[in-house]
């Protein structure tokens, strides 16, 4: 195994430029399946660059995306929620850009355009979602402790990708009223969906800087990261075919 990579810069609409990485492994040859990675709301930064370096090593092309343009990323929490609410409050914004990071992955000659998916992690999860939800040509999405409401943007369209919600069901974020909201709208569109909710279990399960107690509602959680990538790893290998 010989893993790679390179940071891509990508145009877009509303905003940008864009600023990527992309993972691969260099021993295998020719085309394969591409998989954005979306960051968690303080932007990208290592968490999700392993996540792509790990699809990596599974055999795809991990694309850790930016939502917010430039590369931009905090460590300040308030900077954080500020960045996080403004895109919030332009719902389009986010789906545009996630369209742009789509089409900067299709466009790399290692990933076969006919096979990507997406995962994405807290408002990256937000995210992948809104991008199923625009009827994106892409094979599945992944939402690790996403938040599940609907755009009142989202067009009225089919979501011909494969869903797959991984969901802590303690998350104040994404009460289980709005789950059962979400599980309407995925049958009413169409979509082939899953939730997997893990019981007595938060917000940021996967982030190990997440300490348990620190903020109701949220924190790591060993079992619920393992199961959850289990899950995503054999939806991917599903759906990518």
């Amino acid at each position: 195994m010989d893993l790679q990579s390179k940071e891509i810069t990508y145009e877009g609409a509303f905003g940008g430029p864009f600023v990527g990485t992309l993972h691969w492994d260099a021993d295998l040859k020719g085309p394969r399946p591409g998989v954005l990675v979306a960051h968690a709301f303080s932007g990208r930064k290592a968490f999700e660059e392993q996540r792509a370096q790990e699809l990596a090593a599974l055999g795809y092309v991990g694309f850790a995306v930016d939502y917010y343009g430039e590369g931009w990323s905090t460590a300040d929490p308030a900077e954080a929620h500020a960045a996080k609410t403004a895109l919030d409050q332009d719902r389009p914004a986010l789906a545009a850009r996630m369209e742009a990071a789509l089409s900067a992955l299709i466009a790399e000659p290692l990933v076969d355009p006919e096979r990507t998916a997406a995962i994405g992690y807290c408002y990256g999860g937000k995210a992948v979602l809104d991008l199923a939800r625009q009827g994106a040509q892409l094979r599945g999405v992944v939402a690790f402790h996403g938040i599940l409401d609907r755009a009142a943007s989202a067009p009225d369209v089919p979501i011909t990708a494969e869903v797959l919600v991984l969901h802590g069901w303690d998350d104040p974020l994404a009460s289980p009223e709005s789950a059962l909201i979400f599980g309407a709208e995925m049958t009413e569109r169409g979509a082939p969906w899953q939730l997997h909710a893990y019981g007595h279990t938060g917000h940021a399960f996967t982030n190990p800087a997440a300490k348990p107690g620190m903020q109701p509602g949220f924190g790591f959680d060993v079992k619920a990261t393992a199961r959850s990538w289990r899950a995503m790893v054999d939806f991917l290998s599903d759906v990518l075919r």
